[in-house]
């Protein structure tokens, strides 16, 4: 039984940890990367040296981690801002439908369990998103972030 769907388009660093039960296609994985269980990583996604991706995550296309980046349980990442099943015809949409829209993790930043992050935007280096918390707009480096929508709270020390 395969537990791993690894698609051939995808491209891993060296010693990267792939947990069981992964869906990855069309990404790019760099050196010394875990990932968790029941993650999935889509085409034109990348993901830095050093992360750890926890179990439950999604990251959709279009979203760029850096190096050093923890990425807690249950995280998901969107890339549509009004996502629609159909197009003004009724047609089931396709890749052309729809513009992804791009999302930026920068390096060393610690976003927590079940985050969500709206797509457009920026989380600086260094900064933390408090778990549950639901970020719409840029987080500044170095800063702490909670809450839905997520407020700064104060700067890193």
């Amino acid at each position: 039984m395969t537990t791993k769907r690894i698609a051939p388009d995808v491209v891993l660093g060296k010693s990267v940890i792939l947990s069981d039960f992964i869906n990855l296609y069309g990404c790019r994985i760099d050196d010394d990367t875990k990932i968790g269980p029941f993650v999935e990583v889509q085409k034109n996604a990348f993901i830095g040296k050093n992360c750890k991706i926890q179990s439950h995550t999604f990251i959709c296309e279009g979203v760029t981690i850096e190096d050093e980046v923890f990425v807690g349980h249950g995280v998901m990442f969107i890339n549509d801002k009004f996502p629609q099943a159909t197009t003004e015809s009724g047609v089931l949409q396709t890749e052309e439908d729809w513009e992804v829209i791009s999302t930026v993790v920068k390096k060393g930043a610690s976003i927590g369990s079940n985050a969500t992050l709206m797509c457009g935007i920026t989380i600086g280096e260094g900064a933390v998103i408090g778990a549950g918390s639901v970020v719409i707009k840029d987080v500044p480096a170095n800063t702490i972030v909670a809450g839905n929508p997520a407020q700064i709270l104060r700067k890193r020390s």
